[in-house]
């Protein structure tokens, strides 16, 4: 007879619902702050003085803090409690919004993202692994991750729509000041309703080489992509990122080989579902990341529509992840074994995203993008609900917080990649196109549609790649995972070794 361990019987938490609204609305403003603030950045660089050579840094600081503390963040989680974790998260990210959206100088708008990145770091795992353990009905869980994996996928589109709206008929500084109703609504909530069930800590001592090394060669990835999009992929500082990326990560790997309590149990990464979660994940977003970019410039370079109008513009993809997410997922995903539901979604994305290679200066929004969008939401939607829940499903309580912060990395880097690769890819195309026929162009008006087919044409290419790319996170989501249907469900948070495992009945309709 299976040892039944305390955290697994109690009863479920009656306000788990409500719990589910802040964590959920912490979320978003996670995500949101990801894609609000770039639609703010040309106004922010001319009222702070940023210099073009500089205003990058506005996106890489929090991106740079973001993904090289998530690891770290996951940790305390399991350490500190995930509760508390996640409202002094929420309070902090309040603080450093509150800091960028009264910043005089280049310095403080840099100091403020910092901060803002390494208070994510902490509130983004803590929420992901409150979730899991907190709903551990098979049936349930898919509704609640249903919700999550709409927010999480469709919270950037969002972004786009509020940053034009604030940017256009307020102030910049409302990109910032957004976020502390957001936080402070999310803390009091999450402090009076969310329950963390007991036992779950990970009370053994921090792992400070882990941290170390995980913290330096995650920011040292993150910046070399960054710095490839900028300075190009020969550039000796680029590669010298790279290569020291990869020595630091190698050094983490063997430190948690060796230590006896380390950052990230290899447990949790060399498990083939969460291995091929954190895989697939990854590769979407980067694909997903080209094209929030692409479209937004094409829509407003090309197109000529305003920020607010091409924030709208993006609504189709928001309610495409919403019906995926909470309509296909969340009803097949304790009927079909997720592989059928996320190799599948990153298939549907990838058609979409093979109608938008035939963008053209006088693409018909109705006819082409609008569709391309459904799909791709679609897609994108059925397939992250599951791979959210599978990622921190079967996981000991002690280790959530790190399975969580894994999800977390996985789309942070891959969103750090897609910006990078596919810009370089993107730039290079429009380079070449416009070798070839600048010669032609003679008058102003024919120099100009040069310029903007240039432009068009390496968009296309870049999404050719993101055609690719998807095309193998569905071929990894297929191949490796393959734990079955869910009829019975490994309660979040109750251990994957044999004498932890309880199994939760479901019954299928």
């Amino acid at each position: 007879m299976p040892k039944i361990p305390e955290t697994t019987a109690v009863q479920a938490d009656p306000g788990r619902w409500k719990a589910l609204i802040f964590i959920a609305l912490a979320q978003l403003m996670v995500v949101l702050d990801a894609t609000i603030v770039n639609i703010a950045l040309p106004s922010a660089q001319q009222d702070l003085g940023i210099s073009d050579g500089n205003r990058q840094w506005v996106i890489t600081a929090y991106a740079l803090a973001f993904g090289g503390l998530l690891l770290f963040g996951g940790r305390i989680a399991d350490l500190w409690g995930r509760k508390r974790t996640f409202v002094t998260g929420l309070i902090g990210f309040a603080a450093a919004s509150a800091l960028g959206g009264a910043a005089t100088g280049e310095a403080m708008m840099l100091g403020a993202r910092a901060l803002q990145g390494a208070f994510g770091a902490l509130l983004a795992p803590a929420a992901l692994s409150l979730l899991a353990v907190t709903f551990t009905d098979a049936k349930e869980r898919a509704k609640a991750f249903g919700i999550y994996g709409a927010i999480a996928g469709g919270g950037g589109a969002v972004g786009l729509i509020l940053g034009g709206f604030l940017t256009e008929y307020l102030n910049w500084r409302w990109t910032f000041f957004v976020n502390i109703p957001f936080a402070v609504v999310a803390a009091v909530g999450a402090y009076l309703v969310v329950r963390e069930p007991a036992g779950g800590r990970n009370r053994s001592p921090l792992d400070i080489p882990g941290v170390i090394l995980s913290t330096l060669g995650l920011v040292a990835l993150v910046y070399g992509f960054t710095r490839a999009e900028s300075a190009g992929w020969s550039d000796a500082g680029t590669i010298g990122l790279f290569v020291g990326s990869g020595v630091l990560l190698v050094a983490f790997v063997v430190t948690e080989y060796l230590v006896k309590h380390p950052l990230l149990p290899l447990r949790v990464v060399t498990n083939r579902n969460r291995g091929g979660v954190y895989l697939s994940l990854g590769l979407a977003v980067i694909a997903m990341f080209g094209l929030f970019l692409f479209l937004t410039y094409y829509l407003q370079v090309v197109k000529g529509y305003s920020p607010v109008k091409t924030g709208f513009a993006f609504l189709p993809m928001i309610a495409g992840m919403i019906v995926g997410s909470t309509q296909i997922g969340t009803r097949l995903m304790t009927r079909v074994p997720p592989r059928f539901l996320m190799a599948p979604g990153f298939l549907t994305a990838g058609v979409g995203m093979l109608l938008l290679t035939q963008l053209e200066i006088g693409t018909s929004y109705a006819g082409l993008i609008l569709p391309a969008q459904l799909l791709l939401g679609l897609g994108m939607g059925t397939a992250f609900m599951p791979a959210m829940s599978l990622a921190t499903l079967g996981v000991d309580p002690r280790d959530a917080g790190v399975a969580s912060a894994m999800v977390n990395t996985s789309q942070q880097v891959g969103g750090a990649i897609g910006t990078a690769l596919l810009n370089t890819i993107a730039a290079s195309a429009t380079t070449a196109y416009l070798a070839d026929h600048a010669a032609g162009a003679t008058t102003p008006a024919a120099q100009k549609l040069v310029q903007l087919q240039g432009m068009v044409e390496g968009y296309a290419a870049a999404i050719w790649w993101a055609v690719g790319i998807l095309a193998v996170s569905a071929t990894i989501a297929f191949v490796l995972i393959n734990t079955g249907k869910p009829e019975t469900g490994v309660v979040a948070g109750s251990g994957e070794r044999a004498d932890d495992e309880v199994k939760v009945p479901v019954i299928a309709h």
